[in-house]
This record gives structure tokens, C-alpha cells and sequence, in this order.
């Protein structure tokens, strides 16, 4: 039953998103269909209809229309600014990642570890409910991520918005402050491991790839996160251990026989 709830849940977004989009393109075409130009009416002249006349063969003739409408398709240079259509495509492909972004590119994943092992030591299985666990470390996360937030939304989203800058521009200068964010909290043991997995022979930290740096910083918020998480447990495990010795030494001093 949990694994059909999961399901669910991911499969939610996902048709939010193409129902979103199809609604988007109709719309588009809608609104091209009604920019084209209408050909001209044939104008008639008297009360009665105007009546082809036949052909040789018999046959009426029909009559070529009177006016061709004047369709034109217009290619944009880049020179005025990104086209709609791609810009729509790359919004939904970002909702489609936000996800994997959230979990690979910000501090989501020690909170909700953090959060995880905080409700596993008061013994509540089920409460706080996961959908509660997962809104809270959200929240936690937009507060931490929102100077890095900010700052990527300042030399990247806005300029792009005004067409000062191209797409590739605006993806390299949006992932400098999260690129920074990582190097800043990624241990260095495990940024040197995956550096020699990988081969490579950075120069400087801004050398290093992203394929290198995403993996090992992941493994060093799972470290912290687990890490943060004993140290919250272990109080709760020293007062069931307290707890349970006095038990047991009321129960033994009880039944002894007087």
C-alpha cells in the first residue's frame, strides 16, 4: 500500500506538469490561428447567386478564390530575446528535475535524516506523518538555501528574464552560487576520493566538474545527516537504558521474599 501512496506522489507532478503544458500549446495555437489573416469574401453582385459555368465537358467549374491568404513563418535570430515555446520547455524541464535538484543541490538531505532519526527515537513510527516530515524539511530548506537562492536569482533568472543574457549564460552563472554552496559544506576526504575515482587533476576547486563534486558532496550530507542524527538519538537511548534498569531494579527488589 505504501509503495502505491509513492507511486502516486511521483507520478502526481509529472501529469500536473503535461497537462500544464498541453494546455499551454493549445492555447498558442489558438491564439496563431487567430492572428492569420481571413481571405477576402467573394463579393456578388444582384439577388441571385453567382453560378459557374461548365466546362466542356459538362462539368461546373469551380472557381479559383479570389484571394490567397498570406502565410508567413518568422525564424528568431536570438538577437530579440529567447522565443516562448523554448522558454516553456525549459521551465517544465526544470519542474520535471526539481526533485533531484532538491535532494542533489541543497542541505534537504541531512534535514530529513536529521528529522527521520529524531522521530525513530521517540518511538513514533508514524507521527509526525511523512508528508509533515517532508513539508517541514522543505521549509528548513528553502531558510537555509535562500542567500544562495537569491544570489542565483540575481545574476542568473533575472537578466535572462530581461534579455540580457542567453540560456547557456544563465544556466553557468546559476550554478556558481550552488557550486560554491557544496564547497563550502562537502568534506574534503570525500571530494579527494571521488577526485581520484574520477581521474582528474583540478587545478583549482573551480576546476572541478560537476559529475565530481554533486556525488561527493551527497556523501557528505548523508555522513553529516547521520552523524547529527546519533547525536540526537543517543540522549533518548541513555533515558530508555535509565529507565529500564530502575524498572527492573523495583521489580527485582518487589519479589524478593521477606
Amino acid at each position: 500500500m505504501s509503495n502505491r501512496f509513492r507511486l502516486r506522489a511521483l507520478l502526481l507532478p509529472i501529469v500536473a506538469v503535461a497537462i500544464v503544458a498541453v494546455a499551454v500549446l493549445g492555447f498558442e495555437g489558438r491564439a496563431a490561428a487567430q492572428d492569420l489573416p481571413l481571405p477576402d469574401r467573394v463579393e456578388t453582385t444582384g439577388s441571385e447567386p453567382v453560378t459557374p459555368e461548365p466546362d466542356e465537358d459538362g462539368s461546373a467549374a469551380v472557381p479559383p478564390p479570389s484571394s490567397i491568404p498570406d502565410l508567413s513563418v518568422t525564424v528568431s535570430d536570438g538577437e530579440e530575446g529567447s522565443s516562448q515555446p523554448l522558454t516553456i520547455v525549459l521551465v517544465i524541464t526544470v519542474l520535471a528535475l526539481a526533485p533531484t535538484l532538491l535532494i542533489m543541490l541543497t542541505a534537504f538531505t541531512r534535514i530529513i535524516i536529521v528529522l527521520g532519526i529524531t522521530r525513530n527515537a521517540l518511538s513514533l513510527q508514524g507521527i509526525p506523518p511523512n508528508q509533515v516530515l517532508i513539508g517541514l524539511a522543505l521549509f528548513l530548506t528553502i531558510f537555509v538555501m535562500a542567500p544562495v537562492l537569491d544570489e542565483a536569482n540575481e545574476v542568473a533568472l533575472q537578466p535572462l528574464l530581461n534579455d540580457e543574457i542567453s540560456q547557456t549564460e544563465a544556466f553557468e552563472l546559476g550554478l556558481e552560487p550552488f557550486r560554491t554552496f557544496m564547497l563550502e559544506q562537502v568534506r574534503e576526504a570525500d571530494l579527494e576520493m571521488f577526485v581520484d575515482l574520477a581521474d582528474d587533476d583540478p587545478a583549482n576547486a573551480d576546476d572541478i566538474s560537476l559529475t565530481t563534486l554533486i556525488p561527493a558532496y551527497v556523501l557528505s550530507e548523508l555522513r553529516a545527516g547521520f552523524i547529527i542524527g546519533f547525536l540526537v538519538f543517543v540522549p533518548f537511548l541513555v533515558i530508555d537504558i535509565v529507565v529500564s534498569a530502575t524498572l527492573m531494579l523495583s521489580l527485582i527488589h518487589i519479589s524478593e521474599p521477606t
